[in-house]
């Protein structure tokens, strides 16, 4: 039986590379974002939302049924050191980041098939960095929300993992919002590419992966080291 993924920021980066994944492995993708995104597969369904608005989202999660997995990837960026950084940016990163997550968990779980799966796209920064402390502080606390969240599911045996990326090519890379604030190469010497952070989230979400939750997989290229 095909499985379904519900796959926010299926539009670009690494929720676009998510979705390709997915539908290469067979699974039914419903892609919420609020850009239409250039897929064209049988096995996608396309819903535009912003997530960002509560009353969007709940819109579409009414018109969600049981799902098997839950991919929360859509992302902004807004850098600056703390006596520059704006209230209204720091609030749009945590309404995307968590409130989001939290709202569209809330609304799919009670319905997610047992044995389901949820996988919540952080940062490597959720550890701390110069010029990302609201983008850190929204981050880091993905932690908390994952870890409560997977306690509460475990006896349903859905799992809810969180998986880090460093430095990735994606266009948040080139976003103008962090000029001044060039990425940094990882140690290995080149920028992660979305397909790798894809791969990662497909094995979260393969049966190899069932007894995995509650953790935070740091893909950094040698960022932590």
């Amino acid at each position: 039986m095909t499985k379904t993924a519900v796959v926010t920021g299926c539009s670009s980066g690494i929720g676009a590379a998510v979705t390709d994944y997915l539908l290469a492995q067979g699974w039914h993708v419903i892609g919420l974002s609020r850009r239409a995104p250039d897929i064209s597969d049988p096995q996608f369904t396309s819903l535009p939302v912003d997530l960002s608005d509560r009353e969007d989202t709940a819109r579409v999660i009414e018109e969600l049924g049981a799902v098997d997995a839950l991919v929360h990837a859509a992302g902004v960026l807004r850098v600056g050191p703390i006596e520059h950084i704006d209230a209204e940016s720091a609030a749009a990163m945590w309404r995307l980041h968590v409130d989001a997550a939290s709202q569209l968990m809330q609304g799919i779980l009670p319905n997610m098939f047992d044995g389901g799966r949820v996988v919540l796209v952080g940062s490597r920064v959720a550890k701390g960095l110069a010029g990302r402390s609201q983008y850190a502080a929204s981050k880091a606390a993905l932690g908390g929300l994952a870890r409560s969240v997977a306690a509460e599911m475990v006896a349903r045996r859905i799992t809810v993992n969180i998986v880090s990326p460093g430095a990735t090519r994606t266009p948040m890379l080139d976003d103008p919002n962090r000029a001044g604030e060039a990425p940094k190469t990882p140690p290995m010497g080149r920028f992660i590419e979305p397909s790798e952070i894809a791969s990662t989230v497909g094995f979260l979400l393969s049966d190899g992966a069932c007894s995995i939750t509650g953790q935070d997989i740091v893909v950094c290229a040698g960022g932590s080291l």
